[in-house]
C-alpha cells in the first residue's frame, strides 16, 4: 500500500518521532508505568552510554541478557524500545562512558491487551479498587494520568486519559502492580491498566502541519477489509479519524453502532481497520497528518449517462484510448521514482543502522 509520496517522507519523517519518549532528571530515578506494544524512548543524555536492565524479582534483581533484541542505543545515548511485552517490566540504568550512573528507570510495561475502556458518556465505570492480601493488606487502585487533549478542534471530538494499576501498602509509597508483585504468581481480574473517554469540543487555534501523507488502499483480505496506520499516532497523543469528514468516535465503537471501521485499542486508535471504500483522514494531537483514499478499478466513462454512452460508441473507443495512454505513463512515472526513493531510503536506514552498531546495548550479566 506504499506510495511514492509515503516513500519520500522517510526522508523527512524519523522512525523514532512515533515513538513516546520518556524524560527523568538527571542522576535521579523515575519510577512509572506503561502501556505494552508502544514504542518509546528513554532519555540518557551521555554520548557513549552503557544500558543494563534488571528483571524485578522479590528477592534480588537479576539481570537478563535476552531481551535486548527489541533495544538499541541511540546516538545521544538514549534507549530506543521497540514493541515493549510486560516481561520487559523491570529497571534500566544509564550509566557513562566512565561508568558512572546518568539515570535510573523502574519501569512497569503493562499488558495493553487486558485494557479495560470505559466512556463517560455511556455512562460506563472505571475499576473499582480493591483489597489483595499477600501477608499485608495491600489495595489495587487505578492511578489516572491527566486527561490528553482534546484530539480535534473547531468540531465536537474527544478526549482520552490512561490509568495503570498500582498497588498500595502504605499510603506514603504506591507503587505499580509488577513492579511491586516482582516474580509473584498472581491473577486477578483488577490488575489491568484502563483508559477512559469523554467527549470535548475547543476552537481552533493556528497550526503549523509539518507532513501530510496521501496514501491508497484496497481491501483486499478475505473479510473484505484493509488496516490503515496514522503516522506519528500513539497512545499517548490524541488521535482522530474521519471519513468522507464524517468524524469516528470512541463513542460509537463502544456502543456498538459503528459497523464500517474498527479502532485499534492496543495502540489508542492509530490503526483503523475499515470496511468500506472511503476517503479516510486522520489527524494527531488536532493537526492532519494523513489522507487515505481508495483504489478503484472503476473506467471513468461508466458515470457518462447511457444514452450519451450508447450514442456516440466512437468517442467512448477514443476516449478510451487516451485514458490508456495516461494511465500507462502515469504507471511508468510512479514505478521509476518508487524504485529511486525506496534505493534512497534504505540507503539512508543502512547508514543510521551502522551508526547504531557502534553503540550496542551492554547488558550485565
Amino acid at each position: 500500500m506504499l506510495t511514492t509520496l509515503w516513500l519520500l517522507l522517510c526522508f523527512a519523517l524519523p522512525v523514532q518521532e512515533s515513538s513516546f519518549s520518556i524524560s527523568c532528571p538527571n542522576r535521579k530515578h523515575c519510577q512509572l508505568a506503561l502501556l505494552s506494544n508502544n514504542d518509546i524512548i528513554l532519555q540518557c543524555n551521555a554520548p557513549g552510554a552503557q544500558w543494563q536492565f534488571f528483571l524485578p524479582l522479590k528477592t534480588t534483581w537479576v539481570s537478563n541478557s535476552t531481551t535486548n533484541i527489541n533495544m538499541e542505543i541511540m546516538p545521544n545515548g538514549s534507549l530506543f524500545i521497540t514493541n515493549p511485552l510486560p516481561y520487559h517490566t523491570g529497571f534500566y540504568h544509564c550509566n557513562d562512558k566512565d561508568g558512572k550512573k546518568v539515570v535510573q528507570y523502574e519501569i512497569d510495561f503493562q499488558d495493553v491487551v487486558s485494557l479495560h475502556i470505559t466512556h463517560k458518556d455511556l455512562n460506563q465505570k472505571p475499576l473499582q479498587n480493591e483489597s489483595l492480601s499477600l501477608g499485608s493488606k495491600e489495595l489495587i487502585f487505578t492511578h489516572w494520568e491527566p486527561w490528553q487533549d482534546c484530539n480535534r478542534c473547531g468540531v465536537p471530538g474527544e478526549r482520552k486519559r490512561l490509568g495503570y494499576c498500582y498497588i498500595q501498602e502504605s499510603p506514603e509509597n504506591p507503587m505499580p502492580c509488577w513492579l511491586y508483585l516482582g516474580d509473584v504468581k498472581l491473577w486477578s481480574s483488577r490488575l489491568r491498566p484502563e483508559m477512559q473517554v469523554e467527549a470535548c469540543h475547543i476552537p481552533c487555534t493556528l497550526i503549523d502541519m509539518k507532513y501530510i501523507i496521501f496514501d491508497n488502499f484496497q481491501l483486499r483480505n478475505k473479510m473484505g477489509s484493509a488496516w490503515l496506520t496514522c503516522p506519528l499516532g500513539s497512545i499517548y497523543r490524541p488521535v482522530f479519524w474521519e471519513a468522507n469528514n464524517l468524524s469516528l468516535t470512541w463513542k460509537d465503537q463502544l456502543s456498538g453502532k459503528s459497523i464500517s471501521t474498527i479502532m485499534d485499542t492496543s495502540n489508542g486508535g492509530s490503526w483503523l481497520q475499515v470496511f468500506q471504500p472511503a476517503t479516510y483522514r486522520c489527524f494527531v494531537q488536532q493537526e492532519l497528518t494523513a489522507q487515505f483514499n481508495s483504489q478503484s478499478n472503476v473506467d471513468p466513462l461508466r458515470f457518462l449517462s447511457p444514452g450519451k454512452s450508447e450514442q456516440q460508441p466512437e468517442a467512448k473507443e477514443t476516449r478510451k484510448e487516451k485514458d490508456s495512454s495516461v494511465l500507462k505513463g502515469l504507471g511508468v512515472m510512479m514505478l521509476v521514482g518508487t524504485v529511486l526513493t525506496l534505493l534512497g531510503c534504505l540507503l539512508k536506514q543502512f547508514r543510521f543502522s551502522r551508526r547504531w552498531k557502534r553503540n550496542k546495548m551492554l547488558l550485565v550479566k
